[in-house]
This record gives C-alpha cells, sequence and structure tokens, in this order.
C-alpha cells in the first residue's frame, strides 16, 4: 500500500495533519510494506523535512498513491480519480455548500471514508479533534468575556505554541462570580473542563446552579436530560431523545436566567429542540451576556448563531431585537458571540497529535488488514460510483432536490 498524505487546500488554510512525522515513522517501522508519501506544503504545523527525516518521499502530487489522508474537504481539483480519500466531506448532514463536493467525489468514483463515521459496534466515534475544539472554546470564551468587560486580556490561542504554552495565560483570569454553563457530555464538554478547572473554576450541579448564589466563578455541565424534557409529560428516555426528537421540548430557559456565559458543545439534530428562540433572548430575564459556539450549527439550536467566525475574527455581536449580526461589543444589550468553526486549528500541534494517535492504533490496523467490526466498510460513504447502502439517503441531495 501507498499512502498520501494531502497538502491541505481549503480556505481559510488548516494547518492540522492527519498524522504527524513521529508517527509516520511507527507506520513505516511497523509496516514494511507500507509506502508513504507526504506532498509538500508550506502551511503544516510540522515541516516537510520531519516528514522526509522518518522515512517519508516528498512529492508534489500524491493522486498515485493507493490511500490518500487529510483532514478538510479536498478541493474538487486535487481530487484522486479511483482512488480512496479520507477526509472530513460535511455531507452526512446534507450540507448545502458541499453537494457539488459529493457530486464529484461520485463522478470521480472515489472511495470516501469520512473521519466523522468511524465508530466502533455501539455508534462511538473511534477518531475526532472534539477534545480540542472543546478546549479552544472554552479558552476563547472566558478570553471574550474577559474583552467584553475589559477584565483580563489573553494570547489568542493561535498564537500560542502548543497547549502547554496557552496555559500559562490561566493565571491572568480573574472573574468576578459569574455562571457558566457548559451543554454536552462528550469529547468536547471534557476538553471544555479541561480548561475551566485549568483556570480555578469550580464546578457545582445543575441544581445548586439555579438555587444557590456564589460568591466565586463556578460552572455546570448539563447533559441533555437536564435541559429536554417529553412534551407530553413522563420524564426523559435518552434512548428515545435521541432517536425520536420531535417528542421533546427545551428546558434550558430557567439556566439561562442564571449564567452569564454560554459554552455549548453539545451535538444537536435538527429534529430536537432549539436550546432557546430568538424571543427567549428578547426578555429581560435572559442574563447571557457572551456565548461561546463550539458546535456551530448556523442557524440551528441557538438562534444568535448566524454565521460561522474566523480565528483572526473570532467575535461578532447579536442583536436579539432585530435578529442581526453586529460589531463585536457595540452595545451592552447585545450578545456576544464565538462561533469560530475550525477551533482545532488554533492547536494545530497538540490536535494533530491526538488525531493520529487513534489513526495508527485504531484506524490504521483495520485498512491494512482485516477490517475488524467493519468499522471502515460503516464510514465509507461512496465506492465505485455510488453512494453505499447506509448513505442512501443522501442520494436526493446529490440529485439536487
Amino acid at each position: 500500500m501507498t499512502l498520501g498524505i494531502i497538502k491541505e487546500g481549503k480556505v481559510p488554510i488548516d494547518r492540522r495533519v492527519p498524522v504527524t512525522p513521529a508517527q509516520v515513522g511507527e507506520i513505516i517501522n511497523s509496516y514494511p510494506d507500507v509506502t508513504v508519501r507526504c506532498q509538500r506544503s508550506d502551511i503544516r504545523c510540522f515541516e516537510d523535512s520531519e516528514y522526509e527525516k522518518v522515512g517519508a518521499t516528498l512529492v508534489d502530487d500524491v493522486s498515485d498513491c493507493d490511500v490518500i489522508i487529510g483532514v478538510k474537504e479536498v478541493p474538487m481539483s486535487m481530487l484522486a480519480d479511483g482512488k480512496t480519500h479520507f477526509f472530513f466531506s460535511h455531507t452526512i448532514k446534507k450540507q448545502e455548500y458541499n453537494r457539488e463536493l459529493l457530486k464529484t467525489i461520485i463522478q470521480k468514483k472515489i472511495r470516501l471514508v469520512d473521519w466523522e463515521c468511524l465508530t466502533d459496534t455501539d455508534g462511538k466515534r473511534l477518531i475526532a479533534f472534539g477534545r480540542y475544539a472543546g478546549i479552544v472554546g472554552a479558552y476563547n470564551g472566558i478570553l471574550t468575556f474577559g474583552k467584553r468587560y475589559n477584565l483580563f486580556h489573553l494570547r489568542p490561542a493561535h498564537t500560542c505554541f502548543d497547549m502547554e504554552d496557552m496555559a500559562k495565560e490561566y493565571a491572568k483570569v480573574k472573574l468576578p462570580p459569574v455562571k457558566i454553563a457548559l451543554t454536552g457530555g462528550g469529547r468536547v464538554s471534557k476538553g471544555a473542563m479541561e480548561v475551566l478547572f485549568g483556570m480555578g473554576i469550580r464546578r457545582v450541579s445543575p441544581a445548586e446552579f439555579l438555587s444557590e448564589n456564589f460568591n466565586e466563578p463556578v460552572f455546570t455541565q448539563l447533559n441533555t436530560r437536564d435541559y429536554n424534557q417529553r412534551i407530553n409529560g413522563g420524564g426523559f428516555d435518552r434512548d428515545e431523545f435521541y432517536s425520536d426528537p420531535v417528542n421533546y421540548e427545551s428546558t434550558f430557559l430557567p439556566y439561562a436566567r442564571k449564567a452569564d456565559i454560554l459554552i455549548a458543545g453539545a451535538f444537536w439534530d435538527p429534529a430536537a429542540p432549539v436550546l432557546f428562540t430568538r424571543e427567549d433572548a428578547e426578555k429581560n430575564d435572559f442574563k447571557i451576556k457572551v456565548i461561546a459556539d463550539i458546535t456551530c450549527d448556523i442557524e440551528g439550536s441557538i438562534p444568535s448563531t448566524k454565521q460561522p467566525s474566523t480565528i483572526d475574527d473570532p467575535v461578532y455581536d447579536y442583536n436579539p431585537s432585530n435578529d442581526r449580526v453586529e460589531p463585536a461589543f457595540s452595545d451592552e444589550g447585545n450578545i456576544t458571540v464565538m462561533a469560530v468553526d475550525n477551533l482545532p486549528c488554533e492547536l494545530p500541534r497538540n490536535a494533530s497529535e491526538d488525531f493520529g494517535k487513534e489513526f495508527v492504533a485504531r484506524i490504521f490496523p483495520n485498512l491494512i488488514g482485516e477490517d475488524k467490526g467493519a468499522i471502515i466498510e460503516r464510514a465509507t460513504i461512496t465506492v465505485d460510483g455510488v453512494l453505499t447502502p447506509p448513505y442512501k439517503y443522501l442520494q436526493d441531495f446529490v440529485n439536487g432536490h
């Protein structure tokens, strides 16, 4: 097998890599029949020479490789006909902006394996950047609050060499007794909690968050059961919620009346209830002033997330009275939103190291040998010019309906 590491071609640029030089060396040493070719790049967080030193061959084109791996969507001009591509395609939710990408993949008879779809037999994702999305998202949320109220000034995460360098900024954080609500229970929220704990912010239970006052900053972590309930009563059933969320309604407002900061890290199904509405945000008792929307579902569960922001320009204001985006920090009545949609890019070295570690340990052995548990098969969206059975639901999307 010839494994190709593609140069990231999406704009804005992404400095992450699917495998680090050290991990490439591990693959070459463990699998003598595997050749690794690395497309030259001037944007990676690791130098081309580092890959060459461990045995990879530097090339200008990887289209002749058997398997081509990258991080973000591959520009259509860089797709290799008939080859296997691994990348985050952002198509399984019928994302309109990637319709032509998926059509082209089918036309070129590419075998597309989506990182997002690599799961175990229980449906749990095996590889993701979620932890670093949570880490950077929480950091950016606190940075934004400090900037909005001129309390402290932190270096942006992307200007730090790595996570250890970023953690040096935690000591600058001097928060009043604010309350922070964090949604989600997976990799993202766990990453966010690493930062909040690192800043010395105490965790309290949802009940304490709603009923008690504190003389120090605190946060609570909310799972879906904490802010959703069955419409006709009967409590909360997790399996039912995830299989048929239309039977549920949001109960998040009590938290919105207590929280100063919202860090949104929960996966959202478009069929599920929204967290809150624009009308909710207009009410006088709606307290949230800063939202770090890590999920960044545009026009999704959070009405203030009207558009993604960028690493260089990470925040904007949302005016709930007219449902419009306004310049950041322009009015005290606005909600300040951080909605960077590629947060792990701000710590590319750390994020890449964790991602590549999972690839080498849990994905590559199934690619080079027996596909145990059909891990690769389940994540294959297209092959030989057609959608695979689990993804046939995308056919109308491909057809433009």
